[in-house]
């Protein structure tokens, strides 16, 4: 028979001897209700449920006691028996975990259940995932009371949404208007959902940097660092002319952050508050100019963080922050407030989250690990590179004791990749939050994130996720020996996208063309596409968007590079009707799940390529 495909995998799963006939109605003992209720809400949908106090159940949900001496540890025994299914689970938190696991055995199997033992208990206390709702991308309530559920069979419990000017601030009407924001009813009904599937919601609000949406507006650019048109440089990568973080000598820019405080904070009923704070690298190259060079960056930027925690604890909240500013200069952690959480975050292969872990331990400071989706900046993702930061984050921070791993999914320019992308990376996340090293199955994803028998679609996904590697490996800056070094926070076929017709990058026309060749044949309903038809019509519809998406920019990257001008110009129209269509799906897509606010800017991404080609008609 199939063995067992669970999302996470358990940490101990013993296959017995026999199979177990699951009956047309789950007969439960349980002596208290809540135990009842938890199961049929769990169990229902896959079988009606009922009680009974005598006779023989055929699930025992009474056996108690510690498992893996850890409060979230459960057992689940499945034996030929009566009854043939018995947990034990000392707390409500671990019997939802282990019901969780039940149904998903049910989701696979049906009627005849493998007989087997699981042991099981999480890697990390907090579960976490970031999901970026300030790129433009703001999911529908229905949507994202849909993510709930599903995070909570993963055994996911805590879930932040991050947000930059996505929240409906009263007073600040300019900022949010077009953005179709959360308004405060909606995260408090959102907040009550969350609590009832084990999750909690935490208030998230950049409260530095990243706030490029609020400088736009002449009311609050004279808060900003950077004055408007002003060049600075970003942390090295970029130079910038945008005002980007809060002025962090100016009090005003304080006064701003309690308004907003104020106003979020009590939507939650969690004690935490994510305060952001990360990439200020503006800090010191404006008004604070002085300020920096008389007390030094360190110094500045801690004590503004400092303000903001404050303001956090004045609405009753124990703050978190991104901790990359402040790991750069580790001499000065000790001077962070003592209650402050550092969240050590990076999103490739080789991001020391060992020596991040052991940096603000060394300070006193309690850590979570922050890997990423690897989704952003992508088309169809980048699984090697998310494989590789999802294991090396877990490793670490289970080894240098971490409390949490926080996985985060982000949007940047127009938040274009479709949302079977980013699910199926945070399969991945889940299962690394709660198991750790352990050896990850796609078919868990295929199965458990889009309800797929044939449990064939994770192996697709990433398949598709890699469709460009080869070029990635060529894409970084080069080190010291001249070689280059691999593309970092974007993929092959995203990069080149976006770079002007006229600008050779990497790699030739054979290269794009094999891209190309790979793309098409994942599409090819009669070959490797076969497996999207067991996929419902939305989830099919998204992924053979980033199909299209991806052949288009693998196609042009490989015209470009032969030398052909004329074929552009000859095929102006053409390749003009190709962005329109590409801009339509993305804009039906997008409202299936999502707000319209943020839309008209995500297509203009698109529409910029469709007046390059105009211009070289």
């Amino acid at each position: 028979m199939n063995l067992p495909v669970l999302l996470p995998a358990p940490r101990h799963c013993q296959l017995l001897h026999g199979l177990v006939v699951v009956p047309e109605s789950i007969s439960i003992k349980a002596s208290e209700l809540w135990r009842w209720d938890l199961a049929r809400e769990i169990l229902g949908d896959l079988r009606p449920c009922c009680a009974i106090k005598r006779g023989k159940p055929w699930l025992d949900l009474d056996a108690a006691g510690p498992v893996q001496n850890h409060a979230e540890g459960y057992r689940l025994l499945i034996a030929d028996g009566e009854p043939a299914v018995r947990i034990t689970a000392p707390t409500p938190t671990a019997l939802r975990h282990a019901l969780h696991t039940l149904a998903q055995l049910l989701r696979q199997f049906e009627d005849a259940l493998p007989a087997l033992r699981i042991d099981d208990a999480p890697a990390f206390s907090v579960r976490g995932v970031m999901l970026d709702i300030s790129r433009d991308r703001v999911p529908s309530q229905a949507e994202l009371l849909r993510l709930v559920d599903q995070l909570s069979t993963w055994k996911i419990n805590h879930l932040q949404l991050y947000t930059e000017h996505a929240f409906a601030y009263a007073g600040h009407e300019a900022v949010w208007c077009n953005a179709s924001p959360l308004t405060s009813d909606e995260v408090r009904e959102l907040d009550l959902y969350c609590r009832s599937r084990g999750i909690e919601l935490v208030a998230n609000q950049n409260c530095l940097g990243h706030l490029e949406r609020w400088f736009a507006h002449p009311r609050y650019a004279p808060l900003a660092e950077i004055a408007p048109g002003q060049s600075w440089d970003f942390g090295g990568i970029v130079t910038k002319t945008s005002p980007f973080s809060l002025c962090p000598t100016d009090p005003a820019a304080f006064a701003l952050i309690e308004d907003l405080l104020s106003q979020l904070s009590p939507c939650f009923r969690s004690p935490l508050v994510n305060i952001g704070c990360d990439e200020a690298y503006d800090i010191g190259q404006g008004r604070s100019r002085a300020d920096v060079e008389k007390r030094g960056r360190a110094a500045v930027y801690l004590e503004a963080v400092g303000k903001v925690c404050a303001i956090a604890r004045r609405q009753g909240k124990t703050p978190l922050f991104w901790a990359d500013i402040a790991l750069e200069h580790p001499e000065a952690l000790a001077a962070l407030p003592d209650d402050l959480i550092g969240l050590a975050w990076g999103y490739e292969a080789d991001a020391p989250f060992a020596r991040w872990c052991a940096q603000l331990q060394a300070a006193g400071r309690r850590a979570w690990v922050c890997p990423g989706t690897s989704c952003w900046r992508s088309i169809t993702g980048r699984t090697s590179e998310r494989r590789a930061n999802l294991l090396a984050a877990a490793e670490a921070g289970m080894a240098h004791g971490a409390e949490g791993f926080l996985a985060t999914a982000w949007g940047d320019l127009g938040h274009r990749q479709q949302w079977p992308i980013t699910l199926h990376a945070l399969a991945e996340a889940a299962h690394r939050a709660w198991s750790g090293p352990a050896e990850w199955d796609p078919r868990a994803s295929s199965l458990h994130a889009f309800g797929d028998q044939t449990l064939a679609v994770g192996a697709w996904l990433d398949e598709l996720g890699d469709v460009d590697l080869d070029l990635r490996s060529l894409g970084g800056k080069r080190g010291p020996d001249g070689k280059p070094g691999h593309l970092r926070n974007a993929s092959a076929l995203f990069t080149d996208l976006h770079k002007p017709l006229k600008e050779i990058w990497i790699a030739d026309a054979a290269a794009w063309r094999a891209v190309v060749e790979r793309l098409l044949a994942l599409a090819d309903p009669g070959r490797r596409g076969a497996v999207l038809w067991s996929l419902p019509s939305q989830t099919r519809a998204e992924l053979m968007a980033s199909v299209r998406v991806a052949v288009f920019a693998a196609t042009r990257a490989q015209m470009r590079r032969e030398g052909r001008p004329d074929a552009w110009r000859q095929g102006s129209d053409r390749w003009q009707r190709e962005v329109q269509r590409i801009v339509n799906e993305h804009r039906r897509l997008w409202l299936a799940r999502c707000r319209p606010g943020g839309l008209d800017d995500s297509c203009r991404h698109y529409e910029r390529i469709g007046e390059e080609l105009f211009a070289a008609d």
